[in-house]
């Protein structure tokens, strides 16, 4: 029986290809030990356990970014983190190691090659984290999402996703996320999201042009988050939620998709083959412009930079393009052309040959 410790967690973007990697080992494999290294404070404190698998735990130790107190104690607390995963890597007959990222990943890899087992890293982002460059330096094995991630030894794997995204049958599903939405199967659909907080500005865009989008003969499926309080005005053909935990259906009824550009949500639309068109969030060091960037040159999509996302940019270049199905179905096969949907098999795959060595 192999065991795996896969390690990471803080966010989303790294606890769900984790999660996928952990789903596609169980079912090629029931009697592995699936086991995930996480923090407390993480998303995966909640969501791991959810999945059936053991959460054990590492304590979070930031990385300095300045000379302070934290970083005068940041080696006595890393290397004592790093100890404790060497005595689960021990305790546990840990065969491999697997990281995604984020605070828990950093002593996994440490902890990994001084108990010399072999360690694979997986990287989501375009712009990659520290955790990641400085693992990818003795990794056995090194994939990314996306083409171009500057990590040594890096190839492009694709992003592990969901596998109600994977197995999405969109022609076969239309008409059930249609009914789920109270909108009509035989009309293209807009979708409009950004996140399960929402995106502001997309709100206040969509919120001052969702006329200009019916008036041109579309659907608007606009989800504008939990946080939002955009009124819906109750037009036929506009559907205003605040939360979809069907985001299947969402992609199943989409002709054209506008987000923010998430590493998960890019890889998701490729892969489904959307065109979209990418409002990057402004905030952080600029990963989503980069996540997007691969699409952009492929011709499957456009980035409209946050600050000049207004109703006017909507009416100006969002319109013509609900009007322009030759231009929609170029992007829709370039975006076929970049997505990857076998992206958990080839974690999987990089993970055998860090086993075969």
């Amino acid at each position: 029986m192999t065991t795996y410790l896969l390690a990471g967690g803080g966010t989303a973007g790294h606890v769900n290809p984790l999660l996928a990697v952990a789903d596609g080992l169980r079912a090629r494999d029931a009697a592995a030990d699936v086991l995930v290294l996480g923090t407390r404070e993480g998303l995966e404190a909640r969501l791991v356990p959810l999945r059936g698998y053991e959460l054990l735990i590492v304590a979070k130790v930031p990385f300095p970014r300045r000379p302070n107190r934290a970083a005068a104690v940041f080696p006595r607390q890393f290397l004592a983190a790093v100890a404790h995963v060497r005595r689960l890597i021990r305790e546990r007959g840990v065969d491999v190691v697997v990281g995604f990222g984020g605070y828990a990943a950093a002593p996994a890899y440490v902890a990994a090659r001084r108990e010399r087992v072999p360690f694979v890293v997986h990287e989501a982002n375009a712009k990659p984290g520290l955790a990641n460059v400085l693992g990818a330096r003795a990794a056995a094995g090194v994939g990314t999402a996306f083409a171009g991630t500057p990590l040594r030894g890096a190839r492009e794997v694709g992003m592990p996703l969901r596998r109600e995204i994977v197995e999405l049958d969109v022609a076969a599903t239309r008409a059930e996320a249609a009914a789920h939405f109270g909108l009509d199967a035989g009309r293209p659909t807009l979708l409009v999201f950004g996140g399960s907080l929402g995106a502001l500005r997309l709100n206040t865009a969509f919120g001052g042009a969702w006329r200009d989008v019916l008036d041109a003969g579309w659907q608007l499926l606009h989800v504008t988050g939990q946080n939002s309080d955009l009124p819906d005005p109750g037009a036929q053909g506009y559907a205003v939620v605040r939360y979809v935990d069907r985001m299947d259906l969402a992609f199943a009824l989409a002709d054209l998709v506008v987000s923010r550009s998430g590493a998960a949500t890019v890889s998701e639309i490729n892969a489904l083959g959307i065109p979209a068109v990418y409002v990057p969030y402004a905030v952080g060091n600029g990963e989503q412009s980069l996540n997007a960037a691969a699409a952009v040159r492929a011709g499957a999509a456009i980035l409209i930079p946050d600050g000049e996302f207004t109703p006017e940019r909507v009416r100006a270049e969002i319109v013509p393009l609900l009007a322009d199905g030759a231009r929609r179905e170029a992007m829709r096969t370039a975006a076929a052309r970049t997505g990857i949907r076998t992206g958990t098999e080839n974690v999987i795959a990089m993970i055998d040959e860090a086993l075969a060595r």
